[in-house]
């Protein structure tokens, strides 16, 4: 076949593809001719667009789906002084406590994410923060974990606000609150790329609740929602996505996310949180291996005393 006959099958592909042709392209019905006769729109639109004949789609857009959007992608610049003051790992923070404790957290989540020393787990990548009542520190510690995460050489982190009923990341990073999970789950022209939204911390990614929804729990458990989690999770391979889940005991959408996850770290706050709240929270785990207790408002850490005393004498 010649280059001006595959120039013709192809701009035909695209027409019916629903593909914007060059204007001035010849009619569907134009015979295929090849040498001095071949039709000169045929050349014209080569001429104009030599891309057109590998980079346009072959498929039309999906049946009772919008056509894809180009829109620009979010962007927020989180304050991260404001950030620090309220207690958070931030990238040119100086050594401190807390960011040696979340050292120590994070490691263990990254081994069985990524596949290290042999030992992979099953959507590994996929971490819920969770508690067992409100006020024990959950959202502290996944915006924590994400800073943390977002610092090492070899991953990228995916934020998700999944506490659908009462976000708080958007207040903490003055992020939009829609579109986010709960529309890609509802609407048909929302894109995974019209909700992520970008920061000022290079590797760290936002993906915020959402519209509200009187049936988000149904929403949660949906096939929709398995098949969102597992583009987020295997798109990249370096990624791990964090989700700020509401308390187990409060709601059922934590429940409902725990069932999804391949990771889940539970956080009790010290001195407050009883042993019953905590069986409870447990006991509502039905499907995730890997379960995680992280001691939170604790007034002392050993870990955080040596890494403090280690800062301390590499600066003499």
């Amino acid at each position: 076949m010649s280059l001006i006959e595959q120039a013709a099958r192809r701009l035909e592909e695209l027409r019916r593809a629903g593909a914007d042709i060059p204007e001035g392209a010849a009619p569907a019905d134009t015979p295929l001719r090849d040498g001095p006769s071949a039709p000169e729109a045929f050349m014209r639109a080569i001429e104009s667009d030599p891309g057109i004949l590998r980079t346009a789609p072959l498929v039309a857009p999906r049946p009772g789906r919008a056509p894809a959007r180009t829109v620009p992608q979010q962007h927020i610049d989180i304050d991260l002084k404001r950030l620090h003051a309220l207690g958070f790992v931030t990238p040119d923070a100086p050594m401190n406590q807390i960011a040696d404790e979340f050292r120590v957290i994070k490691r263990p989540i990254i081994r069985n994410a990524l596949g290290k020393e042999g030992i992979r787990v099953k959507n590994g990548n996929l971490v819920m923060v969770t508690s067992a009542l409100p006020g024990e520190g959950k959202t502290f510690t996944s915006l924590n974990l994400a800073l943390s995460v977002a610092l090492e050489y070899d991953n990228t982190v995916l934020l998700v606000d999944g506490d659908v009923a009462h976000p708080t990341l958007p207040a903490l990073l003055g992020a939009p609150h829609s579109p986010g999970l709960l529309d890609l789950l509802t609407r048909d022209d929302v894109d995974v790329a019209d909700a992520l939204v970008k920061t000022n911390v290079e590797k760290l990614s936002l993906l915020p609740a959402g519209s509200r929804h009187r049936r988000s729990t149904e929403l949660l458990a949906s096939e929709q929602m398995a098949s969102l989690l597992r583009e987020l999770a295997t798109r990249y391979s370096d990624r791990i996505i964090i989700f700020d889940s509401p308390p187990l005991l409060a709601t059922t959408e934590a429940r409902v996310l725990a069932s999804l996850m391949g990771q889940i770290v539970m956080v009790v706050a010290a001195d407050s949180t009883s042993q019953h709240a905590v069986t409870q929270a447990l006991a509502t785990i039905e499907s995730c291996e890997i379960v995680l207790m992280m001691l939170n408002k604790a007034s002392r850490t050993d870990v955080g005393t040596y890494y403090g005393q280690y800062g301390d004498d590499g600066a003499r």
